[in-house]
């Protein structure tokens, strides 16, 4: 039973690492597109701001297709539910103001991190898992200081474009232990 496992989490590390490195490179557009439109609320600003968990819906549920039949698949359907919300709630707050879009913003990054940990956990046995586990915990701290920050006179967005960043550095750093650990079995 556990070679079958075992087979089972080899092929699922070609499909986890692709998308690794997709969401890196989404991950590092998009933050340099947040920056360019700088920190108004601008049409092309609150489109970018709605996209990121759309964007994290579409690669929650291709991990849950993937991982099917490597091991339980619940945190990834919790993060699709809370990052359809996060979406959905960007949507509302871009029409209030930056500091409603940090206050989301916040709320989705502690939530959805604490999933990320808890399925790196999960995913130990896997490999490649400690820069997500290590991403879910920043992501918490990450999204408490969003929602501090939307309390000061003048919130930037700026600040989310270099969580956007790390998050794809660690996404690439994940990809490239599967790639390593993908090798060894």
């Amino acid at each position: 039973m556990s070679s079958v496992a075992s087979a089972e989490r080899v092929g699922t590390k070609p499909a986890l690492r692709r998308l690794y490195v997709i969401r890196f490179a989404f991950a590092i557009a998009w933050a340099a597109l947040l920056l360019v439109n700088g920190s108004d609320l601008t049409t092309g600003a609150k489109l970018l701001l709605f996209l990121y968990p759309a964007f994290d819906v579409v690669a929650a549920v291709l991990d849950a297709r993937s991982a099917r039949t490597a091991g339980p698949v619940k945190g990834l359907y919790a993060n699709m539910a809370v990052s359809a919300l996060a979406a959905v709630g960007l949507a509302v707050a871009g029409t209030s103001g930056t500091a409603d879009v940090l206050r989301v913003w916040g709320a989705w990054a502690v939530v959805s991190g604490l999933i990320q940990l808890l399925v790196g956990v999960a995913r130990r046995p896997m490999g490649g898992q400690w820069a997500m586990i290590a991403s879910g915990g920043i992501s918490v701290l990450a999204g408490a200081s969003f929602i501090q920050s939307a309390s000061q006179d003048d919130p930037s967005l700026t600040a989310l474009a270099g969580y956007a960043t790390l998050g794809g550095i660690f996404f690439l750093l994940s990809a490239i232990r599967l790639s390593r650990s993908a090798l060894k079995d």
